[in-house]
């Protein structure tokens, strides 16, 4: 289980979110969507410490932790939890595809080169990108990069994935072959928190979809609920605005 609970996080002066809660089960994906700037990247940041939680409970498997009493111990504990994959990528330019996905396995996770090649050379037959592992993140399409990024933290096996809009940094052409991978671990029963401005694939893939406006859950339930009929206000206007020209079936 993976649980938020009165999760904040302020810049200074400036309340991004307050009392955030949020729970999900072992295997279940939640797509967050909402307008931009409010608050759900940095929410997603929070929940494996990329950024500092100023309040709140978080509870990632058999670990859960005061954000307030957090020791190192317990942040690299939280992380060894879970994976994130980044907007942009964030592969190590000077490794390989290999490389970068077996750098965790190798540094966190105290396997030997060898132990770890053999699963990060599994991986990438997954991924679709076998014959790319000794190839560095430069000679690879942002599509390939990506999926890289995923393989990593597929390599992880961690209680939970977390997706900071992976396609957003995409070339139209790119964004599929993403979204396909990112099916095939839904498929799988590998829980996810996606924060993403892809609708079509929220309502095919998310087993519930949450939707953050300024700072704060309006409302949340399964895709076919929230996506017809809205109960929230903003939740309509907002859906309204980015369907207009992106319908989904």
């Amino acid at each position: 289980m993976i649980a938020l609970h009165g999760i904040t996080k302020r810049f200074g002066a400036h309340t991004v979110f307050e009392d955030i809660d949020l729970t999900l089960a072992q295997g279940e994906i939640i797509v967050v969507i909402g307008p931009s700037g409010t608050g759900k990247s940095t929410l997603l940041r929070c929940i494996n410490y990329l950024e500092t939680p100023d309040a709140g409970r978080l509870t990632v498997g058999d670990l859960s932790l005061d954000v307030t009493r957090a020791s190192r111990r317990d942040i690299l504990a939280l992380r060894r939890r879970t994976a994130f994959v980044f907007q942009n990528y964030a592969l190590f330019a000077n490794k390989t595809a290999l490389d970068n996905i077996c750098e965790g396995m190798i540094v966190v996770d105290g396997l030997s080169k060898s132990e770890a090649h053999a699963r990060g050379r599994e991986i990438l037959e997954r991924i679709g990108l076998a014959d790319k592992a000794d190839a560095y993140p430069a000679s690879l399409s942002g599509g390939q990069q990506q999926r890289i990024g995923i393989g990593r933290a597929m390599a992880a096996r961690a209680e939970v994935i977390l997706f900071d809009e992976p396609t957003s940094a995409l070339d139209p052409e790119w964004v599929d072959e993403v979204l396909a991978l990112m099916k095939q671990l839904a498929q799988e029963r590998q829980t996810m928190i996606v924060v993403s401005h892809e609708m079509q694939f929220a309502r095919e893939v998310a087993d519930r979809v949450v939707f953050m406006d300024e700072g704060r859950i309006i409302e949340q339930g399964p895709p076919d609920e929230l996506f017809t009929n809205p109960r929230d206000e903003r939740t309509q206007r907002f859906l309204r605005k980015v369907l207009a020209n992106n319908p989904v079936i």
